[in-house]
């Protein structure tokens, strides 16, 4: 589900012969020109997610500390792959392992223990099964949520929407200003297609006790733009 609305921003227009520059590029243009940029948006639907978890664990030696978040993560791992999450769809990090001081007023600094962390990332196919998978994890022991990153299925598809609302909003500009000072539109003299963003949706990281947050989800859309600087030549 999308909707493509090309934006309405200010168009540069010259009319003179001179010099132009879109970035990097930089041409001399000795005839009459009209430049314009399209803008282009697709607003979808998320239907799938990626989260990022967190395990950490304080003990008194590092043996321990690591036994304990490896454990963790191996059930909460075993757990996913039960419930149809497949290999390829997540990613554990390696173990990070740091000593605990407690700093006295007076003296030197007391080893008191480590901290071990580990954290996993899954990406969900099926986003109505988000929640099901951090109940997992806060049954398995995993006590933070990093990010939940929500996504949207053939952003290619997408994306192309949003690049032909550009190039319509860029002809559309240039064809008005044409009329406007009553010139006559010529060929199109050079392009300069600039990179695609996507707006990520991005849930802040949270405790596991404050999971409820995560089903704002539901209403969140997903905004693809695109843009495209076109330089045409002027006829009278």
């Amino acid at each position: 589900m999308s909707k493509v609305t090309p934006m309405k921003l200010m168009t540069s227009v010259t009319l003179l012969s001179g010099l132009l520059s879109f970035g990097s590029m930089a041409q001399e243009i000795n005839f009459p020109h009209l430049s314009t940029t399209g803008y282009g948006e697709v607003v979808a639907v998320p239907d799938m997610a990626e989260f990022s978890v967190k395990v950490v664990e304080s003990t008194l030696t590092a043996e321990q500390a690591k036994r304990a978040v490896d454990k963790v993560v191996e059930a909460f791992v075993a757990r996913l792959k039960e419930s149809g999450v497949t290999s390829q769809q997540i990613s554990s990090s390696n173990l990070y392992l740091a000593p605990q001081y407690h700093y006295p007023k007076s003296g030197k600094p007391e080893l008191v223990g480590y901290q071990a962390t580990r954290s996993v990332t899954v990406e969900v196919e099926d986003l109505s099964q988000l929640n099901q998978y951090l109940d997992v994890a806060l049954g398995e022991g995993i006590n933070q949520v990093d990010n939940i990153q929500l996504k949207v299925r053939n952003q290619d598809q997408y994306q192309q929407q949003a690049r032909l609302a550009a190039i319509q909003d860029a002809n559309t500009k240039a064809l008005s200003l044409a009329e406007g000072f009553k010139l006559k539109l010529g060929d199109v003299w050079q392009i300069d297609y600039n990179s695609p963003s996507v707006q990520p949706i991005m849930m802040r990281a949270m405790a596991m006790d404050a999971k409820s947050e995560s089903n704002s989800y539901q209403d969140s859309t997903l905004i693809i733009r695109d843009r495209v600087d076109v330089v045409y030549q002027l006829n009278n």
